[in-house]
């Protein structure tokens, strides 16, 4: 089971932003690389840290953590999460370099020379789901913009750092000379620079081109939620760079009968007077088209049937969420002078003066079961 953030960090719920980026601060520097060459263990803490503080210093991010858990980033692509398991030192040094100061280097064992790899900006686009594409899973393809290296373009060693992609400085302090290294400010770490451009190409050598990205939606997401399409978003200059994500928002639309509570469905099933009396057989709309219910005699207004299986998948493959159906027994407004007079004359009759059994749920009951 994966560690709580707050607890990896060493902070309560209640830490405000800037005793999370003190306490992430702390643990970066404790498990560092530079103090710990060599060291699998720390390099994990470091890992995990960075995850924390990921997600604790995003306020949308922290808010669905606090409600959902981890499980608010799992599954599905990733929910919006941080991939830290999947990044490498130099991407988490890129993200969270200004935690550290420029203080430390950029790697483990040594390797804290050398240019790394430039990703491209994520783009971020926006896709509507109707319920039907939620519950059984859809792949979409949406056009989107991108910025892609132009045709022609050439890049050369930048000449700031000779391609180390780092430069190095020497600061006196009470303990001594300290050596340490940064980002080079000319090429961004990727050890090169812009050589030659097209005419149509911006000043870093890219274009902007139409692309059809296709999208694999699992059933169960959530509106909200966010899935990552690796290396579908912007291009970032240089011969060895990499393209950043494309990272999909989901909105769900809502549905005209059916009501979504969690992997639950609720439906509103409006009955007249004689059904109730008599019962009978109804259609009713449920996610994948209409299922038959049968309604016993003398059904009360308030009761709540429950068809197992009949909702939502769960996006981590724990089955199907149920089907509520609300009966609601429709009282006439308007009745003829015949229908009135059946009704007086039943006033007294035994048969329709209200007798609830024990075994009768009140209506707070029933609340309380629907939500324990």
């Amino acid at each position: 089971m994966k560690k709580d953030f707050y607890e990896i960090l060493g902070i309560s719920k209640s830490a405000d932003a800037a005793e999370i980026k003190k306490a992430y601060r702390k643990k970066a520097i404790e498990f560092h690389p530079d103090k710990n060459p060599g060291n699998k263990e720390a390099e994990e803490n470091f890992k995990k840290a960075a995850e924390a503080y990921e997600i604790l210093s995003d306020p949308q991010k922290k808010a669905k953590y606090d409600q959902y858990g981890h499980q608010a980033f799992d599954g599905g692509g990733g929910g919006g999460g941080f991939h830290g398991g999947g990044m490498n030192m130099d991407d988490i040094f890129s993200q969270f370099g200004d935690i550290f100061g420029g203080g430390f280097g950029g790697g483990f064992g040594g390797q804290s020379s050398g240019p790394r790899r430039a990703k491209g900006s994520n783009l971020r686009i926006k896709v509507q789901l109707t319920l039907e594409e939620i519950a059984n899973g859809v792949e979409k393809k949406v056009k989107v913009k991108r910025k892609v290296q132009a045709k022609g373009v050439t890049y050369k060693t930048c000449t700031t750092c000779n391609g180390q992609g780092q430069v190095m400085r020497v600061t006196n302090t009470i303990l001594g000379r300290m050596q340490s290294a940064s980002t080079c400010p000319s090429c961004g770490g990727s050890g090169q620079i812009l050589d030659g451009k097209p005419s149509n190409a911006d000043a870093h050598g890219m274009v902007v081109e139409d692309d059809t990205v296709s999208i694999k939606i699992p059933a169960g997401v959530t509106d909200g939620m966010q899935l990552k399409v690796g290396n579908k978003g912007n291009d970032a200059p240089g011969n060895n760079s990499i393209p950043g994500d494309l990272i999909v928002a989901i909105e769900e639309i809502e549905h005209e009968f059916l009501k979504r509570e969690g992997e639950n469905l609720h439906l509103d099933l409006y009955i007249s007077y004689p059904e109730a009396v008599l019962g009978i057989s109804k259609d009713i709309e449920a996610i994948n088209g209409k299922v038959r219910i049968k309604l016993e005699e003398g059904i009360q207004s308030g009761k709540i049937l429950r068809l197992k299986g009949k909702g939502i998948p769960s996006i981590n493959g724990y089955g199907n969420g149920d089907l509520l159906v609300h009966v609601n027994v429709w009282t006439p407004k308007n009745l003829n002078k015949e229908q009135k007079q059946f009704f007086e004359k039943s006033l007294s009759e035994e048969n329709f003066i209200p007798k609830p059994e024990k075994s009768e749920k009140s209506f707070f009951e029933k609340v309380k079961d629907m939500f324990s």
